[in-house]
């Protein structure tokens, strides 16, 4: 029961999400809110709910190392597996913002998880407010100094919703998150009971895989599109948002304690080598672009860390 419940919540989320994500935009759309802030906010929040309400789900009910190794497990899935897939459909040429400010900021953050959660053993609500101010730090330097660096993530075609559209896609985005993560989180705890394995094991694989579903669902429509939609960026800063906005508000309602110290001695070290290896793959050997090459390189990288996981 606990996969099936599991297979049944990632669904509903992905659905949810996608609700969520339509009301949001035709809100902002409504208000008249300029599409590169709607991207870099609404967007980004939305697109990174699953991660949230799952983290926080799981947090509250005492499974921290479920929050924990969501977060971390969707950081090294976005890049290994998603990406990974993405450049087997076409190459991918890299902005300056990469280097500019991307990477770097996926770095700090990653520095920052680690810092803190290897000093106590957990995050802390102090922590989750430094965690989430750095955030709305971020945020407000790329739309002030940096408005080039954003992606727009919207399509040209998107249309605003009349108010009682906008209301019913919130309720039902909202409902299906919630009930979404419920199924996934209950079902995870019952099927690492059931086979015997920790929480950390099934956080870090399937509850991290699917979570990672609509960035993987988002980089293959956009390439069968041929839309410039997604890019590295995106999928850093979906990673970014992980760690500052997931679990910097998790934290901030409830303390995020580890119980599997692989997670802190194993997993985070997998999170920022591959982040580390992102940068040598973009620039080697012809700069500023990505192929299917760096790709089999990254989903090898992937299969590696699921085979030590596991």
């Amino acid at each position: 029961m606990g996969f099936l419940y599991i297979v049944l919540g990632l669904i509903i989320l992905v659905l949810g999400g996608n609700w969520l994500l339509k009301s949001a935009v035709a809100l902002s759309l409504k208000l008249n809110i300029p599409k590169i802030v709607i991207g870099m906010t609404v967007v980004s929040l939305a697109t990174s709910a699953p991660e949230l309400i799952v983290s926080l789900n799981a947090a509250v009910k005492g499974s921290t190392d479920l929050a924990l190794s969501n977060v971390i497990g969707s950081n090294i899935a976005n890049l290994g597996l998603v990406l990974g897939i993405t450049l087997l459909l076409g190459k991918m040429e890299i902005k300056k913002s990469f280097y500019a400010t991307d990477w770097p900021m996926m770095i700090i953050a990653s520095v920052l998880l680690y810092f803190f959660v290897k000093s106590d053993n957990a995050i802390v609500q102090t922590e989750g407010f430094i965690l989430f101010g750095l955030l709305i730090i971020f945020l407000i330097y790329l739309l002030r100094f940096q408005k080039v660096a954003v992606v727009d993530e919207l399509p040209e075609d998107d249309e605003p919703l009349p108010l009682y559209k906008i209301a019913l896609f919130l309720f039902l985005g909202s409902a299906g998150l919630w009930i979404g993560s419920e199924l996934l989180v209950n079902g995870s705890i019952s099927l690492a009971k059931d086979i015997g394995v920790s929480e950390r094991v099934i956080g870090i694989t399937i509850v991290s895989i699917g979570t990672s579903v609509p960035e993987l669902a988002a980089s293959i429509i956009a390439f069968v599109k041929k839309e410039k939609a997604i890019s590295l960026g995106n999928l850093i800063g979906s990673n970014i948002f992980n760690i500052l906005a997931v679990l910097g508000i998790t934290s901030i309602i409830t303390p995020v304690k580890l119980v599997d110290q692989r997670l802190i001695t194993n997993d985070v070290f997998w999170m920022m080598g591959i982040a580390f290896l992102i940068l040598p793959l973009v620039f080697l050997p012809k700069g500023s672009r990505l192929n299917y090459k760096d790709g089999i390189v990254l989903l090898l990288f992937y299969a590696t860390f699921f085979y030590f996981t596991l």
